[in-house]
């Protein structure tokens, strides 16, 4: 484990137990057995730090949703789209009540702005998504559908969040499935139009400037990296940005090799944009 991670998994810990403004850099140094001038080369802030840790936690969440709405069988795919959801804020229900509940950090506009960013993306996902299963059945109502769905997220995620109480996961799945198949197939009554939901809502555009950040991760990426499939992957993965000669195939496979590194994930994200 590299310093950093462990400063923010040690980081991470500390905040959920005892909040933001409670716990100190001091703290985090001590927990972590480091210097205070080892945590400022790799955070500049305790700011910088629940940012980035906002990052990593949103890159997992996000990058997670678009493989599962990718891979998935349509049958099973709404199921499983609810259930990444509800397991991820129950896995994650400590840090998110950090979130929620400091008022430095929900006032934070950074904060906002980088959450608003993992929103649109998500949003364009779950689009594609509805799109896929429903497809010309829902063309006038699909932006409805699409905030319908972000809103039973974030409601139900409380259950989550605020209350400790035993909750069936399944069953959550399951009755949410059967609302938005529901209303899927009986709103008749549009409210957001494209033009609206445009405001809000858009495509990243995977130009030039976008190729070089990706290859400057990968090269970070490596430079961490033990020899691996998924290090033989990740430089095969970066040739194929610079010149493209592998097949859909083999990239597909490539991918899928460096998505099970934990911390290749959104990586593997972004080079699937950019690749598909």
């Amino acid at each position: 484990m590299s310093k950093k991670q462990l400063i923010m998994e040690t980081a991470l810990d500390l905040f959920a137990k005892q909040g933001f403004e409670a716990t100190s850099v001091q703290q985090i140094t001590d927990r972590c057995g480091i210097s205070k001038g080892a945590f400022y080369l790799s955070f500049k802030s305790k700011d910088e730090l629940i940012l980035a840790l906002i990052d990593y936690f949103m890159m997992q969440v996000t990058s997670d949703i678009d493989y599962i709405v990718r891979v998935t069988k349509d049958e099973e795919l709404l199921y499983q789209f609810y259930f990444s959801i509800y397991q991820t804020f129950h896995n994650h229900s400590q840090f998110a009540k950090v979130i929620l509940k400091e008022p430095s950090l929900t006032l934070n506009k950074e904060l906002i702005l980088k959450l608003n960013y993992y929103d649109k993306l998500i949003g364009n996902t779950i689009l594609m998504m509805i799109e896929r299963l429903y497809g010309e059945a829902v063309k006038e109502t699909k932006y409805d559908l699409l905030y319908s769905i972000k809103g039973f997220m974030s409601a139900y995620s409380q259950l989550f969040i605020y209350y400790n109480i035993p909750i069936d996961l399944n069953m959550l799945v399951e009755s949410l499935v059967e609302k938005t198949n529901l209303l899927a197939k009986h709103t008749t009554v549009p409210f957001v139009s494209k033009e609206m939901n445009d405001i809000f809502q858009f495509k990243q555009p995977m130009n030039e400037e976008m190729k070089e950040q990706i290859l400057e991760m990968i090269e970070n990426k490596l430079e961490e990296m033990e020899e691996s499939i998924e290090k033989e992957s990740l430089v095969l993965l970066k040739g194929q940005l610079l010149e493209p000669t592998l097949s859909r195939a083999v990239v597909r496979g490539l991918l899928e090799n460096i998505r099970n590194q934990p911390h290749c994930k959104w990586i593997a994200y972004l080079l699937r944009q950019y690749f598909e």
